[in-house]
């Protein structure tokens, strides 16, 4: 009687260890997903052309150093400085241009042997179509290469899942105070 006890016993610990272990598999980590439940349709292939408006003197700058290193002031290539942005993107290269969205985010000189910039930022669209939308870019800004390619991240709004490049090109550098304007041109694919 005591063997057949210390059975059962052990075939309901074995059920209850197989039913415990059955319902860990069915919590998944990922699955697959097919892309028209995310409301996916053809990928489409999208150029924007706008302007960058650097501005770090003034009285209302959209470019401030907010941080750098104990030798960005020695260093030949400011080397550690960290700068905060919220740059307007205009159609044309005047200030007064309409205004189509903002640069926000920071760039940084990463580069102790070069002028090289880490760009981390968001282009966040209040204009047209692409109002409410963004683009990120996370590259590598040799700022007086005559064109640099910045790679876009990612996306949101009518930009998610959005990859792609920006093409850099400096259109206005002031030498004495250091404001800058850049002509990008954009190539993206989203869906």
């Amino acid at each position: 009687m005591a063997q057949s006890l210390h059975k059962q016993k052990c075939i309901i610990l074995t059920l209850f260890l197989f039913l415990l272990l059955r319902h860990g598999e069915s919590q998944r980590f990922s699955r697959n997903l097919s892309p028209k439940t995310l409301g996916f349709k053809k990928q489409k292939l999208s150029h924007l052309h706008f302007y960058f408006h650097d501005l770090v003197s003034g009285d209302k700058p959209t470019a401030l150093r907010v941080a750098q290193s104990a030798i960005t002031n020695t260093s030949a290539t400011g080397f550690g400085f960290v700068v905060m942005i919220d740059d307007p993107l205009t159609v044309g290269p005047e200030p007064t241009s309409k205004i189509v969205g903002r640069a926000q985010g920071i760039y940084a000189a990463a580069d102790m042997s070069q002028a090289a910039l880490l760009m981390v930022l968001n282009y966040v669209f209040v204009e047209g179509k692409y109002n409410g939308s963004t683009l990120s870019i996370l590259g590598r800004n040799p700022v007086f290469s005559p064109v640099r390619e910045l790679p876009i991240v990612g996306g949101s709004g009518l930009f998610r899942f959005a990859r792609g490049y920006a093409l850099a090109k400096t259109y206005f550098f002031n030498s004495s105070n250091g404001d800058t304007i850049v002509e990008y041109n954009v190539y993206v694919q989203h869906y």
